[in-house]
């Protein structure tokens, strides 16, 4: 565009009859060869745009350009001729921008083109004496509590210190990156980082609205976060209880059947035993135990009149 530009203004300067020059501007089969010469295929060159007067018998063609990605583009081939000649001579053949044409941006130093994130390992950014970021640092003035105080506490012997600028930015930065207030996991979470016991707030004003997170389970671990920001790995929140997908059946309770229940049956065969057993001790003499045979029993003895076979003495009663 600025080659053209710059054509346009030589061709204001030459006079109307190099302008007219019928050897040159009729010589636009001659240019378009050269063009397809030069070109990496004949049909890259396209149709005839023009032509425009850079001095007396110098003239230059325009070509369109149909190649990928150089739309606005045009060739350019410049054609001149000796005085009172009738042969027109090629100078040179070259690819300029048009109006529209995609060009690249303007070139840069590199230390200009570099932005946040780009240095990785190994890579070392340039020195910047004038970095409106930095301030020259502390300066010892004697007095022991003072430089104390700046040294030991804030840590403030070095070359350079943060300057308000820097401190403004980093803050800005932090507090609208992903682990501010307006993070997903922020606006999500039960309760601030203000709160949690795993946060490690910072010195100075930037501990005012910053500090670090030092709790492995959460994703912002070792990262500064500001105050109002959350996760869901607070020291202090904890699960909602939460009904199962498959939960159990409510139990069901018949109130319509009665089950009579006897407790004089469960406690009869535990009473027998001790019934038996006082009865065999209350027998008279010469009656048969239970379990010996009759036959054995000797001769001429009988049961007492007073004592009913099928009717057992009572435990509390005396015997006569």
């Amino acid at each position: 565009m600025v080659a053209v530009a710059a054509a346009e203004e030589r061709s204001r300067g030459v006079s109307a009859r190099a302008a007219r020059d019928a050897v040159l501007t009729g010589a636009v089969e001659l240019a378009r060869a050269a063009a397809q010469e030069v070109a990496e295929s004949p049909e890259d060159v396209g149709e005839h745009l023009g032509t425009y007067a850079e001095a007396d018998r110098l003239i230059s063609h325009r070509f369109a350009c149909t190649m990928r990605g150089y739309r606005g583009w045009h060739w350019t081939v410049t054609l001149a001729r000796v005085p009172r000649g009738r042969t027109a001579t090629v100078c040179e053949v070259e690819l300029l921008p048009g109006d529209g044409a995609l060009l690249a941006p303007s070139w840069l130093p590199w230390s200009e083109r570099l932005r946040p994130g780009d240095v990785g390992p190994g890579d070392v950014l340039p020195f910047r004496a004038d970095d409106p970021r930095l301030e020259p640092g502390y300066v010892p003035t004697g007095d022991e509590e003072q430089d104390a105080v700046a040294i030991e506490e804030l840590a403030l012997a070095r070359a350079r210190v943060l300057s308000p600028q820097g401190r403004d930015e980093a803050a800005e930065r932090w507090y609208r990156g992903s682990r501010g207030p307006t993070a997903r996991g922020a606006v999500a979470s039960a309760a601030e980082c203000g709160s949690c016991g795993f946060l490690v707030t910072l010195q100075g004003s930037l501990g005012q609205v910053f500090g670090v997170c030092a709790n492995e389970w959460s994703p912002d671990d070792g990262k500064v976060v500001s105050l109002d920001h959350g996760c869901g790995a607070h020291s202090e929140t904890d699960v909602e209880p939460q009904r199962s997908d498959w939960p159990d059946a409510d139990p069901l309770v018949d109130e319509l059947h009665v089950e009579l229940v006897s407790l004089l049956e469960s406690v009869a065969p535990a009473a027998e035993p001790a019934v038996e057993a006082a009865a065999v001790a209350v027998q008279p003499a010469g009656s048969v135990p239970g379990d010996a045979d009759p036959g054995d029993a000797e001769p001429g003895a009988s049961a007492p009149d007073d004592v009913h076979p099928d009717v057992e003495p009572a435990v509390d009663e005396p015997q006569e």
